[in-house]
């Protein structure tokens, strides 16, 4: 319990944020950064990019970790079944900010 509430107290903080990014989540980053509003890419399309066609569950941890949500639209990263896959602020939230995009994700 200690522990947990020194995490949350780093983090409102700003400590979370000021985090060493790897070199790997920055290429993440800048591959994420690229995709235009409307679209979206898979989590191994992300991976392919960057030169790593193996790493798509390690691209989902990287955007687990997204230090900005404005910077890097995170939310325009689904599975490969077209599904909207996971997102920090829920499923539904990540949904909705897709279709306000005009991407179409396809339904669980």
């Amino acid at each position: 319990m200690q522990k947990r509430k020194k995490n949350l107290r780093m983090r409102t903080q700003g400590e979370f944020s000021k985090r060493r990014i790897t070199s790997f989540e920055q290429k993440v980053y800048e591959a994420v950064k690229s995709i235009p509003r409307g679209e979206t890419r898979t989590y191994k399309q992300i991976a392919q990019a960057i030169g790593r066609p193996n790493a798509f569950r390690a691209v989902g941890t990287a955007l687990g970790k997204n230090p900005d949500l404005k910077k890097i639209p995170c939310h325009r990263v689904v599975r490969s079944d077209g599904k909207v896959g996971g997102y920090r602020f829920g499923e539904k939230r990540k949904r909705k900010l897709l279709l306000g995009e005009g991407a179409v994700p396809r339904e669980d």
